[in-house]
């Protein structure tokens, strides 16, 4: 059995809202590279604030560019978790957590305008807990094991303020 392991490195979150982004070419590749033909690939977020999901590609878009399934999943956790836009509206982040980031030598890629305010994202917290930081796919024959419209995708619930992220692929296998 080998295991391949490669990250897919500098993915960007717009903030303002939940940025989702199509990772399947790049998943694609990596099994490609791996030269594992059949097995399982692991699609990890290693940002606690971020998910992996499965989901059909949607050729409709909002005004602003995203697609119908990600504006009705939106739609849909903020029924059922509300966006962070005051204090004391969710119990984290706390006293001790603010006092803790505000030591940090990188503070300011945490609070880029120095404002608490940019750390109300326990909404993103309890998001991407619901969806889920990783995923599991099929390898078979060489080829993420998925049909023709079923895409992995990325996505940041943090809307506080860009980001640079990461996602972990892990291909396992003969």
């Amino acid at each position: 059995m080998a295991v391949y392991k490669e990250t897919i490195e500098g993915i960007q979150s717009k903030g303002g809202s939940p940025t989702y982004i199509d990772i399947t070419s790049q998943v694609r590749e990596i099994i490609r590279k791996s030269g594992i033909k059949n097995g399982i690939c692991s699609v990890i977020s290693p940002h606690t604030t971020c998910s992996v999901f499965f989901e059909e590609y949607v050729h409709d878009r909002m005004p602003n560019g995203k697609e119908f399934i990600f504006q009705d999943l939106d739609n849909c956790l903020e029924k059922i978790i509300p966006n962070q836009t005051a204090w004391g509206q969710y119990f984290y982040p706390g006293l001790q957590h603010f006092e803790e980031v505000e030591a940090w030598p990188n503070i300011k890629s945490y609070l880029p305008s120095g404002t608490r305010e940019e750390l109300f994202n326990a909404d993103a917290h309890l998001k991407a807990t619901l969806i889920g930081s990783s995923t599991t796919f099929e390898v078979d024959e060489g080829e993420l094991g998925v049909g023709k419209t079923g895409y992995v995708y990325f996505v940041d619930f943090d809307r506080t303020h860009p980001r640079t992220r990461k996602c972990k692929v892990v291909v396992i296998g003969e």
